[in-house]
C-alpha cells in the first residue's frame, strides 16, 4: 500500500508528484525534529521578489506541526535558516502538543455535551443589560 498511498493521498506526507517537483526545483534546507523537510526555489521568485519556501510534512499534514522558528522563515521574517542563528530553547518553553481539536483529548469544559451537559447553577448576580435602565 505505500506506493498507491504516496500516488492517490495528499494528507500524510508529500505525493510523488510533490516528491519529484521537490527534488528538481527545490533545495532542502533542513529538517526540524519532527521530521519535516524545509524547502527553498532553486530559482524562481515569486510576483513580490520573495523566494518560494515550503515543507513537506513527516505524517499528517497539520500547521499546527510547523515549529515558530521554521514558520517565522517560512513567513520571510528572516532569511537565515533558523538552525543558524536562533538561540538555544528556553527551560520554561514547552514542546510540541499537537492539535486536539476533534479527538477523544480535546478540551471540554464544564457543561459540554461530552461530559453530560451539565453545568453549575447560575449564582443570580447577572443583572441583563436593558435600554431602558
Amino acid at each position: 500500500m505505500g506506493i498507491l498511498s504516496k500516488i492517490f493521498t495528499w494528507w500524510d506526507g508529500a505525493t510523488i508528484g510533490t516528491s519529484l517537483w521537490s527534488s528538481r526545483n527545490g533545495e532542502h534546507v533542513g529538517t526540524d525534529a519532527q521530521g519535516n523537510k524545509y524547502y527553498r526555489a532553486k530559482k524562481a521568485k515569486t510576483t513580490e521578489g520573495y523566494e518560494r519556501r515550503w515543507v513537506i510534512y513527516a505524517g499528517a499534514n497539520d500547521a499546527s506541526r510547523v515549529p515558530s522558528e521554521w514558520h517565522g522563515w517560512l513567513h520571510h521574517s528572516y532569511d537565515d535558516v533558523p538552525e543558524s542563528h536562533l538561540p538555544p530553547a528556553r527551560i520554561w518553553e514547552a514542546d510540541y502538543t499537537p492539535n486536539a481539536t476533534g479527538t477523544v483529548a480535546a478540551y471540554r469544559p464544564q457543561g459540554a455535551l461530552e461530559r453530560g451537559g451539565r453545568r453549575a447553577a447560575a449564582t443570580g448576580d447577572y443583572e441583563a443589560w436593558s435600554p431602558d435602565a
